[in-house]
């Protein structure tokens, strides 16, 4: 069904609101409350009823609905004011008042003629995101002077945790409507439309600055992060900006950690595009043979169900590189361009996402484009300086060229950065390849040993590990360690070691770790 109105046109089939022929990107809650408002054109329809069409009647707040409105009315240049298409009916309900003109008579209710296929289903979820407010930070000081440190971090995390674009952050204006208020986390969220929400307290004492912050599910009121931060004072600016990439960077991780957690939970029996991806994250991190696959399947699937989900393209192309690089999918020059074509997708769609800049910079370095890997992973530091795998996918660029001390500074960069990451195990055993490389194999035994202990680590820390101790002329630990590899690995061997380290650069750089594999007794094949 069509409705026409002024310049636009609402189509119900499709589900897409357009002005003079142009699409308008808003919120799929958006267009269905759109929707119903323009069926019932002309008739009073009561919160009760809109709640039951919209929201399927789940309780939701006064405020979600006029938030709702609100936005219904800006994407249409109307206002609470104006009133020229959506008119309020005080304590009563909403009229949507435009000169609507139809292809056939509306129905006296607005019904969905179908459940949402799995496209649209997949659409709403993906639009959605994961939703987030960030609270004014409390001053704990006794000087009120300090309020200007509080309000700063609380903006500068807002600001940054928008870069990372796979979140809806709710607006300062918006957030800063509750400072000094004490609010239960449920009603937050129900007032605020947010899944999670990010709190804390800064206290001054001298020249020592002491931050707390929270991550707290607004579902179940449960703190899922909590960290303490300690800083000094001699320089405001860069206190502020440390605290506040750390807090970016620790709770980033955390909210997809849960959000994983919540679809795998509930797993629906028709996956759509969201869950998809969700479920694939999930099976990537676990670092098997069999997850990485996994993931492979339903990331490719996520791309299947939603062409313009660009996280499921990119993501897609590194589980099919770090499936080259540790597991059995084959590095072939046909997967190679498959991936690179992947993250292209994914930059048409996002090209400011910091994610898919650094993760074309994974399959680049895995092509041997060096110089270009660089670059991609510089563009993603640039739009996204709290990110710590981006730092980590530098680190490893600069290590194949050479810049060791520049590649280090980057994996430390990393770890200090998100030291919860999922892929922590990954910025210490790429670190201790570098530090190999390097010729600091005290070092980086020390990463290897500190990695080893991260339940999702792989057995190239263990292989790291090996060449360590040998050329610190511990053989016998080194033997030791060449059958916790073996149980690891079954199949690893002197062959199958330099075919997997085909994307190294430096023929010295092979030779080095080749060399030492042969002084344990590992076999040829």
């Amino acid at each position: 069904m069509r409705y026409q109105f002024d310049e636009y046109v609402l189509d119900t089939d499709c589900f897409e609101l357009t002005r003079q022929g142009t699409a308008i990107k808003t919120e799929p809650q958006v267009i269905e409350l759109l929707a119903f408002l323009i069926v019932n054109c002309g008739r009073l329809v009561s919160k009760e009823e809109i709640n039951k069409a919209v929201w399927k009647g789940r309780f939701v707040s006064e405020s979600a609905l006029s938030s709702r409105i609100k936005s219904a009315r800006q994407i249409l240049g109307d206002d609470g004011k104006t009133q020229q298409y959506i008119k309020t009916i005080h304590k009563k309900g909403f009229r949507f008042v435009g000169n609507v003109l139809e292809e056939t008579s509306p129905p006296t209710h607005f019904v969905p003629s179908a459940p949402l296929t799995h496209h649209e289903e997949s659409l709403t979820r993906k639009l959605e995101k994961a939703r987030v407010a960030v609270l004014p930070f409390s001053n704990l000081s006794n000087d009120e002077e300090q309020e200007y440190l509080c309000d700063g971090i609380t903006s500068d995390i807002i600001t940054n945790l928008t870069k990372h674009r796979w979140l809806q952050v709710t607006a300062r204006n918006t957030s800063f409507g509750y400072k000094g208020k004490s609010v239960n986390a449920r009603i937050l969220g129900e007032e605020l439309d947010v899944e999670y929400v990010v709190e804390g307290s800064i206290q001054r004492a001298g020249n020592r600055v002491r931050v707390i912050a929270n991550l707290i599910d607004t579902q179940n009121g449960s703190h899922i992060w909590s960290d303490r931060l300690n800083g000094n004072m001699e320089d405001i600016f860069a206190l502020q900006d440390e605290i506040t990439e750390k807090i970016v960077a620790r709770v980033e991780p955390e909210i997809g950690f849960a959000e994983r957690n919540r679809v795998v939970g509930s797993r629906p029996a028709n996956l759509a595009a969201w869950d998809c991806y969700h479920l694939g994250i999930y099976h990537f991190f676990k670092f098997t043979g069999n997850d990485n696959l996994e993931a492979q399947r339903l990331l490719a699937r996520s791309q299947e169900l939603d062409n313009t989900f660009g996280e499921a393209y990119a993501w897609w192309a590194y589980a099919v590189i770090l499936g080259m690089v540790y597991w059995e999918t084959k590095p072939t020059q046909e997967m190679m361009d498959q991936a690179l074509e992947a993250c292209d997708k994914a930059l048409d769609l996002d090209p400011k996402n910091a994610s898919f800049h650094a993760l074309k910079a994974r399959v680049l370095l895995a092509r041997c484009e060096y110089d270009a890997a660089l670059i991609e992973n510089e563009i993603a530091i640039s739009l996204n300086p709290t990110f710590a795998a981006a730092h980590c996918g530098l680190g490893d660029s600069l290590a194949y060229e050479g810049r060791y001390e520049e590649s280090l500074a980057c994996f430390e960069r990393a770890v200090e950065l998100s030291p919860n990451d999922p892929q922590l195990w990954a910025f210490l055993t790429y670190g201790a390849l570098a530090l190999l490389f390097k010729h600091e194999f005290d070092k980086a035994l020390s990463w290897t040993e500190k990695a080893a202990t991260i339940p999702n680590c792989q057995y190239w820390t263990m292989a790291h590990k090996i060449v360590a101790l040998v050329y610190l002329n511990r053989l016998d630990e080194a033997k030791e360690t060449v059958c916790v590899l073996l149980k690891q690995k079954p199949n690893f061997s002197l062959s199958f070691a330099k075919e997997k380290l085909f994307y190294l650069k430096n023929p010295e750089q092979i030779e080095l770790y080749m060399n030492a594999l042969e002084k344990v007794e590992i076999p040829q094949h």
